[in-house]
């Protein structure tokens, strides 16, 4: 398996919707289509498996990315793996928590440490390229799933801004 950095990223986002209800939007098959900015398609690939989901990413910039569901709990959330087919994978966690009327989804993101260089460097790039990018996407998609929960309408491609590993190559 995968090496990971001893650090992630991590965002939270605030709604005004019960734990049922952001669950209903968060595990639904192609879910990313309705909530992501930067997500051209989500293609389910196996989703009604008790052996675990699997879909598929493509990104506005033409990437494309595996998603592989290794932990699932109704109403609370979602461990998974995403990367390239053959690549390496980064590890995610999708948790909700309800506070009486007012419930939270984080997003944290565990990225694999590459072999490509020395752990110092990996450090480095982490915390200059890497933890700013992602939180940076995170708030986008996070802010997504706000306007589609409070909304009921599908987020336009970028709509809360450019992201430079994700969007179109313009």
């Amino acid at each position: 398996m995968n090496k990971f950095l001893s650090f992630s990223v991590k965002k939270e986002v605030k709604l005004r919707h019960s734990a049922p209800q952001i669950w209903k939007v968060v595990s639904s098959p192609g879910n990313l289509e309705l909530f992501h900015p930067f997500c051209k398609t989500n293609e389910t690939i196996k989703w009604d498996n008790p052996d675990g989901k699997k879909d598929k990413l493509e990104y506005l910039s033409g990437l494309t990315y595996f998603r592989d569901f290794y932990q699932w709990e109704e109403n609370v959330g979602y461990k998974l793996f995403i990367g390239t087919k053959e690549g390496k994978k980064s590890k995610v966690e999708w948790k909700i928590t309800n506070q009486g009327k007012t419930s939270f989804l984080s997003i944290e993101i565990f990225p694999y440490l590459s072999s490509k260089y020395p752990l110092i460097i990996n450090y480095l790039l982490f915390f200059t390229v890497v933890k700013p990018k992602l939180k940076n996407y995170l708030h986008s998609v996070l802010k997504g799933l706000v306007w589609y929960m409070d909304n009921k309408e599908p987020v336009k491609e970028n709509q809360f801004g450019k992201h430079k590993w994700f969007s179109k190559v313009s």
